[in-house]
């Protein structure tokens, strides 16, 4: 039998709880978590009681880093404590799985990557849409050519009235933006992998802040601190690439629409395909006609579980990640487009890293 992968986790909140640790212990003939850090202790405490066969846990992340037996760590953090975690994981020896967005900006996620080529480590990103059945269907009809070649897509992330009321995500110090970085980063990064990642070299984008500061807007995830919002609470931006194909990105955590929205719709020159609800579009015979494939089992596969096995993989079979750091690196290089273009008011170039 195949030596047990031991795992720390640096951050025990949300997603760690919600996420990363369910997914961990649902593989338990696979991998083992040993070690749990947080430097606030209450956090710490609440899910060492939850987990007691776990034996470390400590409040400096740099002391777990120091275990001989953990082979991979889990960094749960808010945004802006990713980097050098990461760096410091990485530097010790240690496989790293990131939560999303790679960083606060593309120079931080690249400084991740040379690390990780330096350590010849893993670095995988938590971009866990990819490990979707049906994302990862639609990706086998792409890459057959049944959409032929995508010039236009639009990536929409967007919450009706979806402020997180907890954590950091309405502090844009720590967390580098609002729905765009929290929420827009996952379809992107789900669009640009349906696309083939082409090179983006263009972005217009605007951010709006319409909400957050209101305090007479119901909010469906808590009531958060108006006076602590300084977050955009929408977005929007034109992608361009460097193969003349272009993405409009949408993310809100606050939009006056019917229903929320997550989905990724593809134009291609053979057909076209959206995710939610799964379907694909092509003309056949002198028709046009769309269907929704199905998958054996569903699509009720927890993207997560799948995203922590998937890592555990990837360690003890050393094999490169669904979703490597030079991705992480690709979206935040458009994040800090969009931002920036934002900021200046006119489209600005995607700047390499």
């Amino acid at each position: 039998m195949a030596k047990k992968v031991k795992v720390g986790i640096i951050g025990t909140g949300g997603i760690a709880n919600g996420a990363h640790l369910p997914g961990y212990s649902k593989i338990p003939d696979d991998c083992e978590v040993v070690a749990l850090c947080d430097i606030l202790p209450e956090a710490l405490n609440k899910t060492a009681a939850k987990y007691p066969d776990i034996k470390h846990k400590f409040k400096d992340y740099k002391k777990l880093l120091e275990l001989d037996e953990i082979d991979g760590i889990s960094v749960c953090t808010p945004n802006f404590a990713h980097h050098q975690i990461t760096l410091d994981a990485l530097r010790a020896g240690k496989n790293v799985l990131c939560e999303k967005p790679i960083a606060l900006n593309a120079r931080q996620g690249a400084e991740m990557v040379a690390a990780a080529k330096k350590s010849k480590k893993i670095l995988q990103v938590g971009y866990n849409s990819r490990f979707s059945p049906y994302n990862q269907a639609l990706k086998r009809f792409i890459d057959a050519g049944e959409i032929g070649d995508i010039y236009w897509a639009r990536a929409q992330a967007l919450r009706v009235r979806g402020i997180p009321s907890w954590g950091v995500f309405i502090d844009k110090e720590k967390q580098g933006g609002g729905p765009l970085i929290d929420i827009g980063v996952h379809i992107l990064d789900l669009t640009l992998w349906f696309m083939g990642h082409p090179k983006p070299t263009f972005a217009s984008g605007v951010t709006y802040q319409k909400f957050g500061k209101r305090k007479d807007i119901v909010g469906f995830m808590g009531q958060w601190d108006t006076e602590k919002f300084t977050v955009e609470d929408m977005a929007s931006a034109l992608i361009r690439f460097d193969n003349g194909a272009t993405i409009m990105l949408e993310a809100s955590f606050v939009a006056n629409l019917k229903a929320e929205v997550h989905n990724s719709t593809l134009l291609g020159s053979e057909g076209g395909a959206q995710t939610n609800p799964f379907t694909i579009t092509q003309e056949r015979h002198g028709s046009v006609f769309s269907y929704e494939p199905a998958v054996p089992g569903g699509n009720n596969l927890n993207t997560h579980d799948a995203e922590m096995k998937a890592f555990v993989e990837c360690i003890r079979d050393k094999k490169q990640p669904l979703v490597t750091g030079e991705h992480g690196v690709i979206v935040a290089q458009i994040m800090d487009a969009i931002y920036k273009s934002s900021e200046l008011g006119h489209e600005v170039a995607i700047e390499e890293v």
